[in-house]
This record gives structure tokens, C-alpha cells and sequence, in this order.
């Protein structure tokens, strides 16, 4: 929950925006300031005051506590110019939620973290508990002191400066007429050897971190659990942390419990569950009892219908048997009522297939941004890295290659998640149209986990600008020949015209090819009126952007390049005040007639 705090009706006025905004998530606090933000600190996750920045530091200094639990704080101005995240900026969320706030009211955010000032990710931001000394290894990060990147498992992480780093990673391999670098242009493989003080180990293993240490703990380990109905939450919890320990396993790599769903809402296994922070995921009896284990039992199977649940439910997903089928023992002497195994898993590499939209980076979306800075590896056309090398990560790895080499960025890509990377590969407009998500699912299996990142495609952008021509069916055809026979294309063209559907041509002139528009046009005269509006739009979101409205019969083909959208309107599109509308047929709009 996040309190909301204010003084003066100006505040009010934006408080009460933020509640509007936050339904679910906001509590607005009324009455004297001071008991106000008392009872927030206390009652919320985080706490936004419209308040003087110095009014709010003498009110929540004597609250302070501990940067783990405190409350993320932020502050805005009265004239809500400036939104500023004053405590508890990584552990408490205040950053990410003075960029919210900031987003809300068109305020400026104020961040002043080290790591976050200057885009490196904060050791405590990466998802993963961790330990150690995390301000002295975030310290020598960013003053570019080596430090030694060791892990006992593999996890996809982000990208990391270039001074933290285990040479093993480095050998990536390249494309043809790629560069490896990292995004602050400095190939990798320059880097100096120089003899690393401080070091960030990722590890599921029971290890006390050093001097000079950070220890991070990957979501790894998967705990199977099997309980009798009524098992004890100390009995069943016991266990599972007897049994770590005794592995030499941190119950901080906990990532979930398994189980049959029989034993869905048993109470020892999800207070035990609760107690450690992870979720409870429930398998069928008969798909556990296709799992091979090394333990059978014929209890569970007259009890539940599988012949194993912890070791079953545990290698389920997948992974290695760290710790089989292990008993609970009870001090009263009576029958075990709980058992468990540990697997680790298997990593799963990351692959976010982006759209970047047209080239405007105020269309460049949200998600999109934040995958970009999620990667450790980018892998794009070398002009659509140009766009965004900006926001990428110091250290990110940037695979990179020229016009004709889309298939091997698509199997780069893929390969560098297979190797456990957090890998993004872009591509302009909406990733999955013309563009690179078809060759790169068609490479990928289920091996890695794929998330596809929507953009604004050339389409729609050329349209906003227009007017409203696809206001109602409408179809996006390529007239590049190149990867589809021309008659298929005609085929579609024929049939887009036949259908009075408006037709977007993508790819549709090119100095080498440079008959197949006025072949296209010529189809769609076939079927439309040669009045029938044609929207030109070239370049369409960027600097040099330029648009026209003409006619079927009006539009030279000489005048269209690669970089040109043309959407040919239907017989009901009509140019109306300069702009190109396809009416969506409303009934109320035909009875104004």
C-alpha cells in the first residue's frame, strides 16, 4: 500500500490524482501531518508526501530503522515540479516510484542513488536476495576497480560494467561484420587483466560472504514436499531447512514449493511456504506419477494416486536431484507427517524480442525500455542499435550486423540465451511484423523463455499522421519479393481488392525493383474509383518525416522509396479537412446524413 500525504490544498489537489490513479494500491492520510506520516510509515510499503523535502527529513528521521523494511519515501513540491525519492530509494522502491509519480503528474524525478545516476544496476535491484558487503562492491563498480564476477550456478543476469567480469564470459561468439563492445563503445576484449580485489559470487551453496563480497542468491532451488493432513508448519519448515543446511544449500535460493494438488491447501505446507517468502505450485496426480524418482513409495499412491510427491513434484520442471526423499523426524517418536527433496533447475536464458516503434523515442514504449536495460546482450541491425545504445547498461554486449544478415542475428540471438544470458534482440516497429520475432521463434524451442515486446508499427504511425484511414478493415501487404514469390503476392493483392479492405504496402519501390507498386495500384484500380485517397508517408515518426495525400490515379510510384508507407483507402475512405478518414460505419454517423 502506498500513503499519500499532503498539507496544503495544492497538494491535496495532486494527492487526489494519485489516488484516482491508484484505486487499488493508494490510502490517503488526512489529520495533522505529523501523526499522518507516522501511521503511513508504519501502516505502508511506501509513502508519498507533498511536502517540503526538509519538513518530511525531520518527520520520518526519528522512524528510521533499517534500509531492508523501511518504507520507500518520496517527495513532491507543491507545485508538484519535482518528485525526489528520499529514502529507501533501491530497498523501499523509491526510485521506480518517483519515476511513476513523475509520469502521473509531469513532474521531473529526482533520483540520486550512485549506481542509478549514472545507469548501473544496484547489486540489491537485481531480483535476488544478496549479501555482503554491498556498498563497498557497489562503491568499487562505480569507481572501476576490478572485480571478479565467480558463479557456482548459472542465471541470466543484466549487464554488469565492464570492470566486473569473469573472462570465461567474454568468449561470445560474433556475427559477420559484427563488433563486440560494450555500450559504452569500448571493445571487451580490451579490457586489462588487473588483479581483482573485490568480488560478486552467484551462488545457491551456504557460503559466508568475505571482506570485499557480495553474494547473490538465484532463485534456483525447488523444494518438493509432501505432508499427512494436519502436519505441523514447525514440522514441515523444520525439515526443509534441516535438509538444506545439511546439503549446504542458503534456504535463500528457495524459489518455490512443490506439490500434488491433493495437497494444494494443506495448511503445514503453505504456512511453511509463507514462512519462507515462496509461492506453493500444485501438480496432477497422474503427472507426477509419469515423473521417474528414485523412491517410490506405495503410501503416497493408495494416498494420493502418485507414487512419489516430494521427489516427483520437485523434479517436475526439471533439474538435478540435490537431496531425495527425506523424512521428517518428530521428538515425540511418532510417524513422520512431512517429506521433502531439493532439485536445482535448470537456468532458463532470457530472450525479449523488441519493437522499438517507427524511430520516436518519445514511441519507443515503456516495456520496451525496460528490456533494454534488463539485457546483458543486445543483438540488432547495426542502425537500430544507433537508436538506443543510449539505454543500454554500461557492460552490455552488443552483437551488431548490417542489412542481409537477419537469420544469423536471429540464431545469435538465440544461442546467446541458451547460454543463460538475458539477451534482447530488436528490431524497428513492432518486432513481430516484417521484422525479426518469426525467424527468432523459429530458431528458439522450449528450452529458453521468449518475451515478446509490442511496438508501434510503420503502419500505424504513417496512419496517425494521415488522419483515420484504417478506421475500419484493413490489411498490411509487403511488396518485396524477396522472401515471397510474386504471385502469391498479387494472389493477396486480388484479394484486398476484391474485399474493399484499405491496403497499407510495406517495401513498396525500391531502385531494383520498381514495377510491382504500379502493378499493385493498377490492381486496386480494378476495384476502387481512381478518386479513392492514397496517404504517402515517408520516414513517419522521425526528423525528416514528410507526408502527402493524393489520389489512385493522382500517386507517381517514381516518388516512393523503402522508407515510404502507402495506404491505398477503401471506397468509403474520403479526404475531410486535409485528412485521410475510412468511416467505421456507425449507425448514428448514417442517420446524421
Amino acid at each position: 500500500m502506498i500513503g499519500l500525504i499532503s498539507a496544503t490544498a495544492a497538494g491535496a489537489a495532486a494527492r487526489d490524482r494519485l489516488a484516482a490513479a491508484w484505486p487499488t494500491r493508494a490510502r490517503v492520510y488526512d489529520g495533522s501531518v505529523g501523526d499522518a506520516v507516522r501511521r503511513a510509515f508504519a501502516e505502508c510499503d511506501q509513502v508519498v508526501c507533498f511536502l517540503a523535502t526538509g519538513a518530511v527529513v525531520r518527520l520520518v528521521a526519528p522512524l528510521l530503522s533499517d534500509k531492508g523494511s523501511d518504507p520507500g519515501v518520496v517527495c513532491v513540491d507543491e507545485a508538484g515540479r519535482f518528485a525526489v525519492s528520499l529514502v529507501g530509494g533501491h530497498g523501499g522502491g523509491a526510485n521506480e516510484l518517483a519515476l511513476e509519480v513523475s509520469e502521473l503528474l509531469g513532474a521531473e524525478p529526482v533520483v540520486t542513488t550512485a549506481t542509478d545516476s549514472v545507469g548501473v544496476p544496484g547489486l540489491d535491484t537485481l531480483g535476488f536476495p544478496v549479501e555482503g558487503d554491498v556498498a563497498g562492491v557497489s562503491r568499487a563498480m562505480l569507481d572501476g576497480e576490478p572485480i571478479a564476477l565467480e558463479a557456482s550456478v548459472s542465471w541470466p543476469l543484466p549487464a554488469l560494467p565492464s570492470n566486473v567480469g569473469n573472462p570465461a564470459l567474454d568468449a561470445v561468439p560474433t556475427l559477420p561484420h559484427s563488433r563486440l563492445r560494450s555500450s559504452g563503445g569500448t571493445p571487451i576484449a580490451q579490457r586489462d587483466d588487473c588483479p581483482q580485489q573485490y568480488r560478486i559470487l552467484l551462488t545457491d551453496r551456504a557460503h559466508e560472504p568475505a571482506d570485499r563480497e557480495v553474494v547473490l542468491r538465484p532463485p534456483t532451488l525447488v523444494v518438493g514436499v509432501g505432508a499427512s493432513k494436519g502436519a505441523p508448519v514447525d514440522e514441515v519448515l523444520g525439515l526443509v531447512q534441516d535438509a538444506l543446511r545439511d546439503a549446504g544449500l542458503s534456504v535463500k535460493s528457495v524459489a518455490e514449493f512443490a506439490t500434488v494438488d491433493a495437497k494444494a491447501g494443506e495448511p503445514g505446507i503453505i504456512g511453511a511456504a509463507e514462512r519462507l517468502g515462496v509461492p506453493v505450485v500444485t501438480y496432477g496426480a497422474e503427472e507426477l506419477a509419469g515423473v521417474e524418482v528414485p523412491n517410490p513409495s506405495e503410501a503416497p499412491l493408495a494416498a494420493v494416486g502418485t507414487p512419489s510427491v516430494a521427489e516427483a513434484a520437485a523434479l517436475a520442471g526439471g533439474g538435478e536431484l540435490l537431496v531425495p526423499k527425506r523424512k521428517s523426524v518428530r521428538a515425540d517418536g511418532q510417524p513422520a507427517m512431512a517429506t521433502c527433496a531439493v532439485v536445482r533447475r535448470v537456468a532458463r536464458g532470457r530472450l525479449a524480442v523488441v519493437g522499438l516503434g517507427p524511430g520516436a523515442r518519445d514511441l519507443l514504449t515503456p516495456r520496451a525500455k525496460a528490456e533494454l536495460r534488463r539485457a546483458s546482450v543486445l543483438v540488432g541491425l547495426d542502425q537500430y542499435v544507433d537508436q538506443i545504445r543510449d539505454l543500454l547498461r554500461p557492460g552490455t554486449r552488443v552483437l551488431e550486423s548490417g542489412l542481409g544478415a537477419e537469420e544469423e542475428r536471429a540464431r545469435t540471438a538465440v544461442a546467446e540465451a541458451r547460454r543463460g544470458q538475458a539477451v534482447a534482440l530488436i528490431g524497428s516497429g513492432d518486432a513481430g511484423v516484417y521484422a525479426m520475432a518469426s525467424p527468432a521463434l523459429a530458431e528458439a524451442s522450449d528450452d529458453i523463455d521468449v518475451v515478446g515486446v509490442p511496438g508501434v508499427t510503420a503502419a500505424l504511425a504513417a496512419a496517425a499522421i494521415l488522419g483515420a484511414p484504417l478506421g475500419h478493415d484493413h490489411v498490411s501487404i509487403s511488396l518485396s519479393d524477396l522472401h515471397t514469390p510474386w504471385e502469391v503476392i498479387e494472389r493477396r493483392v486480388r484479394a484486398a481488392a476484391e474485399a474493399d479492405i484499405v491496403v497499407t504496402f510495406y517495401n513498396p519501390r525500391s531502385r531494383g525493383r520498381d514495377w510491382q507498386l504500379p502493378k499493385a495500384l493498377a490492381i486496386l484500380g480494378e476495384h476502387r474509383e481512381p478518386t479513392t485517397p492514397v496517404g504517402v508517408v515517408r520516414n513517419a515518426s522521425r526528423p525528416d518525416e514528410s507526408s502527402r495525400l493524393t489520389t489512385l490515379s493522382g500517386l507517381d510510384p517514381a516518388t516512393v522509396d523503402m522508407m515510404t508507407v502507402v495506404t491505398v483507402g477503401n471506397t468509403a475512405t474520403r479526404e475531410i479537412a486535409g485528412r485521410m478518414v475510412t468511416p467505421r460505419g456507425y449507425r448514428w454517423q448514417e442517420e446524421a446524413k
